[in-house]
């Protein structure tokens, strides 16, 4: 465990030594972008919107109490949505679908021998393939992070609204009451430290791929464990960190 740990900060170390030319990087990291942030984007758009549509449904439903005003639904839907359900459960959508996908690729090109190619010509094999994935992950994830909220307040909006639970100007009185601009600024600060958990945790355990096209699946199974793993563990230690008073 200790020299995984060793390995992975290793491996981190070496995105930076001995790097390509910026419009090297620039190209790599626009083709990431688009991979990840386009193709990610209808997946994050539905989940949310169906997400932020359950929780307004549930909120309504254990709300007993007929002291309570309505107003109340929107504003736990934007508090659940803007704190954890948008950068917290699309990070474990983003690490099965983009963490997968880059350890089977970088896994593909290990077993292939082209890591190997690339490292004969003297080229950094690990910041040439890796580095374009995390700063193209930690640019795009945050906007993925807006979407989903964005999809998520509007989901619950529909369901409530079309379902006779709330009135549209009690949801918008909920989202406008009792607003902390800090909500937002956590969870983007969380968007960009789950998009480099993800992104380089995935990488890593693709590039050490060895075997087969067997171990690559395994390597990709690892990627999205131990990124879920550790997207929870940084979630608390950071809620513990900027919101514990």
């Amino acid at each position: 465990m200790i020299s995984e740990i060793g390995k992975y900060f290793m491996f981190i170390g070496s995105l930076f030594t001995n790097r390509e030319e910026f419009r090297t990087y620039y190209k790599l990291v626009l083709e990431e972008a688009v991979s990840i942030g386009i193709g990610s984007l209808f997946l994050v758009a539905l989940v949310s919107t169906f997400m932020g549509a359950v929780t307004t449904v549930q909120t309504a439903y254990n709300m007993v109490s007929p002291l309570i005003p309505n107003y109340v639904i929107s504003q736990v839907v934007k508090e659940m949505t803007v704190l954890e359900l948008a950068p917290t459960i699309i990070a474990v959508i983003f690490a099965g679908k983009v963490g997968s996908s880059m350890a089977g690729g970088i896994g593909t090109m290990r077993i292939t021998e082209q890591i190997d190619a690339l490292e004969v010509m003297g080229i950094n094999s690990v910041s040439y393939l890796v580095l374009p994935k995390i700063v193209a992950s930690i640019l795009m994830y945050p906007l993925l992070v807006i979407v989903a909220g964005i999809c998520s307040l509007l989901g619950g909006y529909i369901v409530g609204t079309v379902g006779g639970i709330i009135t549209p100007h009690d949801y918008v009185y909920g989202l406008r009451y009792s607003h902390n601009e800090f909500t937002i600024t956590f969870a983007l600060i969380k968007s960009v430290v789950f998009a480099f958990l993800v992104s380089s945790i995935s990488s890593y355990q693709g590039y050490y791929t060895q075997g087969g096209a067997l171990e690559v699946g395994i390597s990709s199974t690892k990627a999205v464990t131990n990124s879920v793993i550790a997207v929870l563990l940084s979630d608390y230690f950071l809620a513990q960190l900027l919101l514990n008073k």
